[in-house]
């Protein structure tokens, strides 16, 4: 290759593209693909639903746990509390107006007055909790799922330990689990959008100074209490929304089991942080996906022992590839391209010494 030459980019590579195709095209063909999936596979409506929400939970727990470095394991009682608030003002609106009461009507003021229910517990147990580091604040969050399941297991307005009842999906549940597909796919690309963009300003350049060095961003004036707490409100409103989803799609709310389940969706979202990597926006969808795909395969195939199955996959990423799957791919082409830098193929490389001592 001569000088001023540049070699041509293979046809795979997405950025030598026109800009109209992944701009424009690529993603409308993906809007397509997305919206068509329940149609195409209509026995994997609720798997699929299932796997969005497993997205949404992991990218709103990176936002604490990975992009800010404080590992939470109390995210999980604002999904409790949407789910609550959600099923009660259903309740309400039901017991009031009877049958004239609209179903969606009465989910989307419930969702919504539980995502601000959430906000505002978050701003309110945030300014307290967020002051605490490492492990102290680790502890403190756990408790917080408990608290909450065992604070509903004792109001006998919401069923106490009994559970509650949500109403009833309006029309037949082939329509509800697609409704709720659908409810799912844009609460997650919501998600995506709207921490891709917090991430891409000042905010998330504050947040990474806060897990790099938080006494030295304080040091330079910046106020981490604040920005701690207003990244976990935001975790908390997308949580909020989807705890009410998932408690109109299951139809009844248990409050250890469906409402405040630390023991496996508490503890799912970080496993499938960990699995696609930490502190990187397209980690934790990519972790999701792998996490729910093989906890669906082994329970289906290892039945029994489906848990031991997940535990050595989980072990096994984190053995060889402690950075998650994403990490350990951006490591490799690392390698790589200092491998290409350091050893260019021949002809390439520069000019040789031949080419120079004729000059």
């Amino acid at each position: 290759m001569g000088l001023g030459e540049t070699a041509e980019k293979p046809i795979w590579h997405v950025h030598s593209w026109p800009r109209w195709i992944r701009y424009f095209l690529l993603p409308l063909l993906g809007v397509v693909l997305l919206v068509a999936l329940p149609h195409l596979f209509p026995d994997r409506v609720t798997f699929l639903a299932d796997l969005w929400a497993m997205i949404i939970f992991a990218l709103t727990w990176d936002v604490v746990g990975g992009q800010m470095g404080y590992n939470s394991f109390g995210n999980i009682f604002f999904f409790g509390v949407g789910m609550y608030v959600c099923a009660i003002v259903q309740k309400e609106m039901l017991e009031t107006a009877g049958e004239s009461a609209d179903y969606f009507l009465a989910l989307g003021l419930g969702a919504g007055l539980g995502a601000l229910v959430c906000i505002v517990l978050a701003a309110l147990l945030g300014s307290v909790i967020l002051g605490m580091r490492g492990h102290y604040f680790a502890v403190c969050t756990l408790g917080l799922g408990v608290a909450g399941a065992e604070i509903a297991a004792g109001i006998d307005y919401i069923g106490a330990g009994s559970g509650m009842s949500v109403p009833l999906y309006p029309i037949d549940a082939g329509n509800q689990e697609r409704f709720f597909y659908y409810c799912f796919l844009v609460l997650a690309l919501g998600a995506l959008f709207f921490f891709r963009r917090l991430y891409a300003g000042r905010f998330g350049l504050v947040l990474n100074a806060i897990r790099d060095d938080e006494e030295k961003a304080e040091s330079m004036g910046l106020r981490t209490t604040l920005h701690k707490t207003l990244a976990w409100m935001s975790a908390a409103c997308f949580l909020g929304l989807l705890g009410a989803g998932i408690g109109n799609q299951s139809g009844y709310i248990d409050p250890r089991d469906v409402a405040f389940p630390a023991s496996t969706f508490g503890i799912y979202m970080i496993l499938a942080v960990l699995m696609g990597g930490r502190g990187t926006l397209w980690g934790p969808v990519l972790g999701s996906f792998v996490f729910h795909v093989a906890k669906e395969f082994f329970w289906t195939e290892f039945l029994g022992w489906n848990r031991v199955a997940l535990g050595l996959l989980i072990l096994f990423v984190v053995v060889f590839a402690p950075g998650g799957i994403l990490g350990w791919v951006q490591d490799r082409r690392r390698r790589l391209d200092e491998e290409e830098v350091e050893h260019p193929p021949d002809g390439e490389g520069g000019v040789s010494f031949a080419q120079g001592g004729a000059q």
